[in-house]
């Protein structure tokens, strides 16, 4: 469905919960569609709505001279946790997939499939945090897609996004551009993400509760690569935390990262809940943090630009390329704050299901 329409008079949802009639294609589904979706995220009457967007392709070269494109699914539990929920999450994960490319972030699609007897009341919180999330990156959502499963068919709501960008020409950056001697920085505190998702969950009974770091980067990343155009590498330190992104950056350039634990950002918080369940916090998951491999010359530079925006203010330099061997496919170690080291291997399975 296409939202960018004007004008049309929107249906409205009549029952508390979705049936399996809002997934038929008839007028419980357009009603659903109009009350939740179309509403929240912008559209009214004239037009018909069309199965798909259409987009100026203007829009796109004003920004660069390549699309970016990507698409993630989020299946969260719980839906709704402290400091966003999957709509919120959703948005800012496929905004930040673009941005950590070097992207414009422009438009959006939102795909979701609802379980039949969800709450109404409940899409249209998710849809709202959608929207609101959306228009304070600077994006449009506009095209998507409902689903309605039996009960039991699926866990309440599961959504999908895919973003389109543009990149600026001259705009390079990739896994495998690390070089040695460049240096490692984050943004902020790391593995909020993952210890708000396990608490909200009810698992633990925290006094201090903690606060995912939920949030679009587009913004940071922007004046980041103003400040520091030179920037080699940029991702953004989803499920694995930052010792896959690390290592994935290490195996890709085929150098060696070694970074400090005395520099590493983490919350006192989240370094205690790690002690208790035996988690390491290096690989807690993040949903407002990236990992910058910056050229050493750059680096006061790109770590200035990211303390004075509001989701940088607590960056550190953390860590510098180094090296690989002659047959080395890419390491990563921690100077420990006893003095030692350790390796950081990549993540084997999962510490912690559906955190995103």
């Amino acid at each position: 469905m296409n939202i960018l329409s004007e004008g049309r008079r929107l249906g409205r949802v009549q029952v508390p919960t979705v049936t399996l009639a809002h997934g038929g294609g008839g007028k419980a589904m357009k009603d659903l569609i109009d009350d939740v979706f179309v509403g929240a995220f912008g559209g009214g009457a004239g037009v018909p709505l069309e199965d798909q967007a259409r987009l100026a392709l203007s829009a796109f070269a004003a920004h660069g001279d390549r699309l970016a494109f990507t698409t993630d699914s989020f299946v969260i539990d719980p839906l709704f946790f402290p400091g966003g929920d999957i709509g919120k999450l959703a948005v800012c994960g496929t905004i930040n997939d673009l941005a950590v490319g070097g992207a414009v972030p422009l438009y959006l699609s939102c795909a979701v499939i609802v379980e039949e007897g969800v709450a109404v009341d409940l899409l249209r919180r998710v849809a709202s945090s959608m929207a609101e999330a959306a228009r304070a990156a600077g994006v449009s959502i506009v095209t998507g897609d409902t689903k309605v499963v039996h009960k039991g068919a699926c866990d309440k709501l599961f959504v999908t996004t895919t973003g389109v960008g543009a990149i600026p020409a001259g705009r390079e950056l990739g896994v495998h551009r690390a070089q040695p001697g460049d240096v490692v920085l984050v943004n902020g505190l790391l593995g909020d993400h993952g210890a708000a998702i396990l608490a909200a969950r009810g698992d633990l009974a925290l006094e201090t509760p903690i606060e995912s770091d939920c949030a679009a980067l587009n913004g940071l990343i922007a004046a980041l690569l103003e400040s520091a155009p030179g920037i080699r590498s940029l991702r953004d330190a989803t499920r694995g935390g930052i010792a896959t992104v690390l290592n994935e950056i290490a195996q890709a350039s085929r150098v060696s990262i070694e970074i400090d634990e005395a520099a590493t950002p983490i919350r006192e918080e989240v370094k205690a809940f790690c002690e208790i369940l035996g988690l390491d916090p290096l690989y807690l998951a993040n949903e407002g943090k990236i990992v910058a491999i910056v050229p050493r010359s750059e680096a006061e530079a790109a770590l200035a630009a990211m303390r004075a925006h509001p989701l940088g203010a607590a960056a550190r330099i953390i860590g510098e390329v180094l090296p690989g061997g002659a047959s080395d496919t890419g390491r990563v170690s921690m100077r420990t704050v006893f003095g030692g080291r350790r390796i950081v291997d990549m993540l084997v399975g999962e510490q912690l299901p559906r955190i995103c």
